[in-house]
């Protein structure tokens, strides 16, 4: 399902000015015209699907103050969540906690980008993916770029959109499920969590193939 490919090794340089268009320029000088950024939110938390957005930029109307979504507040990610939908392509896909527990969080969190990109509504030209790999199946040749969520602004957005899903999705879980907490750590293994845990055992949402849910 993965295929290994080289990545690019960001330097201090690349990551002190912030994201910009230099590998989605570099696509279009060969020849790719509508380039797509995917990136994913949740791969570390204790329970919760990961989550994963593709976007295609209108580039002569990028939303401002693009980022890595960890270096943004809150709100902000949520006011450049609204208008990244209203100015670009974007698709959204998901692994559930079975999946991740399944196949493992690397691979469920690939075929969530994977997913992603096939569901955008326009077939883009070429993918550049956050991380070192690039998922297998999809219909265009893909990048892996390190970091890329400081360093392009296709992928920063992407990363946006799934962040800001996956907070919505897991503060609904915590109506379903209240005893744990999750609309204040989104599933995050934090104290209030693993008390949690401790006190009422996992829930549908927990990831039974991490650690200390994990039985060995």
């Amino acid at each position: 399902m993965i295929k290994r490919v080289s990545a690019d090794s960001p330097t201090l340089f690349d990551l002190d000015g912030g994201p910009d268009l230099s590998f989605e320029t570099s696509a279009d000088k060969q020849g790719y015209r509508l380039v797509a950024g995917a990136d994913e939110a949740g791969r570390g938390p204790l329970a919760g699907p990961v989550v994963a957005a593709a976007v295609i930029l209108d580039r002569k109307n990028i939303p401002d103050g693009l980022n890595d979504s960890k270096k943004l507040s809150e709100s902000k990610r949520e006011t450049l969540f609204d208008e990244i939908l209203a100015t670009s392509i974007v698709a959204i896909a998901s692994s559930s906690a079975a999946t991740i527990d399944w196949i493992d969080i690397r691979k469920a969190s690939l075929d969530a980008m994977r997913r992603a990109l096939l569901l955008l509504p326009t077939r883009p030209d070429y993918a550049l993916i956050d991380g070192r790999d690039v998922p297998q199946g999809l219909h265009c040749p893909g990048k892996a770029v390190v970091k890329g969520d400081a360093r392009s602004l296709s992928i920063a957005a992407a990363s946006i959109v799934a962040k800001v899903t996956r907070d919505r999705m897991m503060t609904r879980a915590a109506a379903t499920f209240p005893a744990y907490g999750f609309d204040q750590h989104a599933g995050y293994g934090t104290v209030i969590h693993r008390d949690a845990i401790a006190q009422h055992g996992a829930c549908l949402l927990h990831r039974m193939s991490f650690r200390p849910l994990r039985q060995d």
